[in-house]
């Protein structure tokens, strides 16, 4: 079959200043496998050029294909926008065949198919192996309904199929990288750059985390064969920077350190920067060494919160000492802590805020990452939150990076001054500016200029959007309750790969 990959354009703020972007890994991900079963296969990434839905069809015209896979990391809020796309899509190609599929359809399936029938098919969890079944079965005039992990039309009513296992060997499918060309990918200042995951999944309980129930279970690569590709990568398409996808790629202690050794012995010059808990750089404390000598720069610790109220709310099981020990360790091996702190989780004052950055200050992030709580109907979390109000309509800007919901006696504007303010304050301190420019380790420097070179257009761009552009769509005492602006809560399916259907799957 002629396939198609269409990686829409996105909105978000970062993806459109920073000038730099990341290859679609999720698309990849079901594209290498599709190659290898013989089909003809292209990708057009939308998002790294800023097509427009009219450019975009004007491709899938050329190219007129028989399906086409339609799927964005930022899946919630890019769901506008793919819905759109399908439409025109089916009206300039109606014998083309679509299928979807990410988080958000995962979740959503059966609301999104009564919405938008123009889609036929949409893949719920891990696609590789679910994706290249439907295919086979597409190609060949099979019947689907053999095929686990689907949602479609059938005899006028929507049907899910049960849902697949997860893939207990990811060797056993390989990213597409053929689909792309290196020299269009770039991050961390013109190094040419990859997404990766080492692993999939996250064992831990945080209630707002939106990828946990996703992934189902902690998995791994084989660590030596991962060091290898990466090596590859860097050896035949001059790949600088791995940037890896995983919730915890340190989830399990002996497979990070196999992957580490694996990697130093390949003698390859590459740039790793990755998320994970401060528990896990904690408890390796004494290999750290091995994580600078691999070429670990910097490493995004999901913190959240610096209050531990707040912390026991969102089961985080973290401890601040924890956290405050975890970025400790890493600068003493020059490795840059970047810290996260999500608002919005419950309801907060000017006290709050004031707090919160006297204990950022405490505990010298070299970076910090300042977010806003995002429900998402899937999780724990957004039945903590349905009555609260939302002041942000347009789920397009549902990227973390804009308020969602309103914060109960705080205006929305004095919340966003608040946000600003801390994140100017951090980067002005003697301490960042003396790292910026006089800290002895190059690629250290260099990863803290960066930083705040693109921090630094998007804060200036983000106040502007806020004033001029993209206020907020209702005031907060107006705005409509979450719930009802949603629906209820999808908890019940939280565990998107585990078998969770009930025998009714009509919509429901």
């Amino acid at each position: 079959m002629k396939i198609l990959l269409i990686h829409p354009p996105h909105t978000a703020i970062g993806s459109r200043l920073a000038g730099e972007h990341l290859p679609p890994l999720g698309l990849l991900c079901v594209g290498g496998p599709l190659v290898n079963a013989g089909h003809a296969v292209k990708l057009i990434d939308a998002d790294r050029i800023n097509l427009s839905c009219a450019d975009i069809i004007r491709q899938v015209q050329v190219e007129q294909p028989d399906l086409i896979l339609l799927g964005h990391s930022g899946s919630s809020s890019v769901h506008v926008t793919v819905a759109k796309l399908c439409r025109l899509i089916k009206k300039t190609l109606p014998a083309a065949r679509i299928v979807y599929g990410g988080v958000y359809p995962s979740y959503h399936w059966d609301a999104v198919l009564q919405e938008s029938p123009e889609i036929d098919y949409i893949v719920r969890g891990e696609g590789e192996r679910t994706t290249r079944l439907l295919v086979q079965a597409l190609a060949q005039g099979g019947a689907c309904r053999e095929i686990c992990g689907i949602a479609y039309w059938l005899d006028g009513k929507i049907t899910a199929t049960p849902a697949a296992e997860p893939i207990a060997d990811l060797d056993a499918y390989r990213v597409g990288w053929e689909l792309i060309d290196h020299r269009d990918y770039s991050y961390w200042g013109g190094k040419r750059a990859v997404v990766v995951q080492f692993s999939r999944g996250c064992p831990h309980q945080c209630s707002y985390c939106g990828q946990r129930g996703f992934w189902t279970k902690w998995r791994c690569h084989d660590p030596v064969r991962f060091a290898g590709e990466l090596a590859r990568l860097y050896r035949e398409h001059g790949v600088e920077l791995i940037n890896f996808a995983d919730e915890l790629p340190t989830g399990s202690q002996q497979a990070w350190r196999r992957f580490l050794e694996a990697l130093i012995a390949e003698q390859v010059p590459l740039t790793l920067v990755a998320s994970t808990r401060a528990g896990d750089i904690v408890r390796d404390r004494d290999t750290l060494h091995l994580y600078k000598k691999a070429g670990l720069i910097r490493f995004l610790l999901g913190i959240e919160s610096y209050d531990e109220k707040t912390l026991r709310l969102i089961r985080k099981g973290a401890q601040p000492s924890v956290d405050q020990q975890a970025i400790a360790l890493l600068r003493r091996h020059d490795i840059i802590s970047m810290a996260t702190l999500v608002v919005g989780f419950k309801e907060e004052a000017d006290k709050t805020y004031l707090t919160t950055l006297r204990s950022l200050l405490q505990y010298d992030p070299d970076q910090i990452n300042l977010m806003y709580a995002t429900p998402h109907r899937w999780t724990p979390f957004y039945r903590t939150v349905e009555e609260r109000r939302v002041v942000q309509s347009d789920t397009r800007l549902w990227d973390y990076k804009h308020q969602v919901l309103a914060t109960p006696g705080m205006p929305v504007w004095r919340v966003f001054a608040w946000f600003k303010a801390i994140e100017v304050l951090m980067q002005i301190r003697p301490k960042s500016i003396f790292r910026l420019l006089l800290h002895p380790d190059a690629a250290f420097r260099h990863a803290m200029r960066w930083y705040t070179k693109i921090g630094r257009r998007v804060w200036f761009h983000e106040i502007a959007e806020f004033l001029f552009r993209l206020r907020p769509a209702h005031p907060e005492h107006r705005g409509p309750i979450l719930k009802e602006f949603l629906g209820a809560s999808l908890a019940r399916r939280e565990y998107v790969l585990a078998k969770e259907l009930r025998k009714d799957n009509s919509l429901r």
